[in-house]
C-alpha cells in the first residue's frame, strides 16, 4: 500500500486519483461549444419569372405558314415527332417558336416562345418579335 500524505504537508491523499478520475469523465459529457460552420447557409432560389403573352399575339395560336409571312424564312427548322421548332435570328435577337398540334387535331400551331440575345442572355419576348418583323427577310 502506498502511505498518503496529508494535504497540509503538500501530499495528496490516495482517493483524490479517483475524484480526478470522476470529474475527466464527467467533463466528457458535456456537448462540445460549437464550431463555426465553413458551410455557406442554404439560399433562396430566384423568383419565378412570370411569361405573359402580352406583344406575342401574331405568334402564339398562328402555324408555320403564318409565322413564316411575319417573319420570313426561318434559320433553323427543326421537327421532332409531330412537334416542331422554328428559329429566326438577326443582329438583336434570336427567337426560338415551338408548335404542337392541337388536341383536337390538325396542323400545329405556335404554344411557346424563348428569346434572347445573340450573346444567350435573355430577352423580353415581345421585344424580339417586334425587332425580327423589322429585318429584311421578314414580310
Amino acid at each position: 500500500m502506498i502511505p498518503s500524505r496529508d494535504i497540509r504537508e503538500g501530499g495528496v491523499k490516495a482517493g483524490s486519483g479517483l475524484l480526478l478520475l470522476g470529474a475527466a469523465l464527467v467533463a466528457g459529457c458535456v456537448a462540445p461549444a460549437p464550431r463555426s460552420s465553413s458551410v455557406a447557409p442554404p439560399v433562396a432560389p430566384p423568383a419565378a419569372h412570370i411569361y405573359t403573352s402580352h406583344g406575342l399575339e401574331s405568334v402564339i395560336g398562328r402555324g408555320a405558314r403564318a409565322i413564316t409571312a411575319l417573319f420570313g424564312n426561318p434559320d433553323l427548322d427543326i421537327r421532332e415527332g409531330s412537334a416542331r421548332k422554328l428559329q429566326f435570328a438577326g443582329p438583336a435577337c434570336v427567337l426560338d417558336i415551338y408548335l404542337y398540334p392541337p388536341r383536337a387535331g390538325g396542323d400545329p400551331i405556335a404554344t411557346h416562345v424563348d428569346a434572347r440575345l445573340p450573346d444567350g442572355r435573355d430577352m423580353d419576348r415581345s421585344s424580339c418579335v417586334a425587332a425580327l418583323t423589322r429585318r429584311p427577310e421578314a414580310r
